[in-house]
């Protein structure tokens, strides 16, 4: 293990993590920016992380590529709620299998602001505002999602290539100013 991996390693995730405290915040979601990712400084994925460390996308593809899935990736998706990945069980309905369930919109808003930071953290200087969209359209038909967690993550990803990260996250606000209101039992 490259002890330049470590360091390297380090300073990607704190990056990541940084990116997405810094814009979960604007949107009002505090705890969720503060707590975001704390998985990967775990020994679980962070020793994986410092294997396949190559700095221009996650290590976990590099895991899945060498054994066929990511042990890393399992135990990343298993704890973080705002990956569709997480939401993934099976139907009540004995004849429909596996199943994406339905996404809470906190969780929708923090796996926005994961997708932005990942493209930021990977894509440097070349990054736009589109770039979340298009790395989600080359993965979106293999994906297992609730059908409106899908409708909601698409309508999100493409405000902000059209609109902006301001405009998109004012958006964002209202939208969870509105679900705290009716979660109060106020609406």
């Amino acid at each position: 293990m490259k002890l330049a991996n470590v360091w390297n390693h380090l300073k990607t995730i704190t990056e990541h993590k940084f990116f997405v405290m810094k814009n979960c915040f604007r949107v009002g979601l505090y705890r969720q920016g503060l707590l975001h990712d704390l998985s990967k400084y775990s020994p679980e994925e962070f020793v994986i992380g410092v294997r396949y460390y190559q700095g221009n996308r996650s290590p976990n593809a590099a895991e899945r590529e060498k054994y066929g899935f990511s042990k890393a990736w399992l135990h990343h998706k298993g704890r973080n709620k705002h990956h569709f990945e997480y939401w993934i069980d099976f139907s009540i309905n004995k004849e429909e299998g596996l199943t994406g369930h339905e996404m809470p919109v906190n969780y929708v808003v923090e796996m926005v602001m994961d997708r932005i930071a990942a493209c930021k953290v990977y894509k440097g200087k070349d990054y736009t505002d589109k770039s979340p969209l298009e790395y989600y359209n080359r993965e979106s038909r293999f994906i297992v999602i609730n059908p409106k967690t899908r409708a909601l993550l698409e309508k999100l990803l493409v405000m902000l290539a059209e609109k902006g990260e301001r405009k998109t996250f004012a958006y964002m606000r209202k939208l969870l100013r509105q679900k705290a209101w009716t979660r109060a039992g106020r609406a």
